[in-house]
């Protein structure tokens, strides 16, 4: 058994830039459907969830990293991060290498200028 972990924070201002309507590309190619809807539910708020995913999946890249560079290539909607029944993170890898996962927990956290995320794996190696 393995555990791998990682940490990302990131400027809320900086993925509102990259969201704005100018720029619709950037939400396609990194949130999935699911993602887009939950976020957009958020309204006045949506910048700051759209954040946190994103912190969200730069962690997972990261505790996942020492695998995926190596022998897989994995994209942004391979790591879906949505909510329980409960409103708690969880993730969903849609690849080849969560077969590996044993176990994956995240969490994240957002305030009015940054949004944070950290991702634990426990690897079925």
């Amino acid at each position: 058994m393995e555990i791998t972990c990682g940490t990302d924070i990131i400027e809320i201002d900086r993925i509102k830039k990259c969201i704005e309507p100018s720029n619709e590309r950037f939400k396609e190619r990194v949130y999935t459907e699911k993602e887009i809807k939950y976020c957009e539910s958020r309204k006045n708020q949506k910048y700051q969830h759209y954040a946190a995913r994103f912190a969200g999946k730069e962690a997972v890249f990261k505790a996942l990293s020492k695998y995926i560079y190596k022998k897989f290539e994995i994209s942004w909607k391979d790591a879906e991060i949505i909510n329980d029944e409960t409103g708690r993170p969880e993730v969903i890898i849609n690849h080849d290498i969560s077969a590996k996962v044993k176990k994956i927990d995240i969490s994240i956290s957002h305030c009015k200028e940054y949004a944070i995320a950290n991702v634990v794996i426990v690897w079925n190696l």
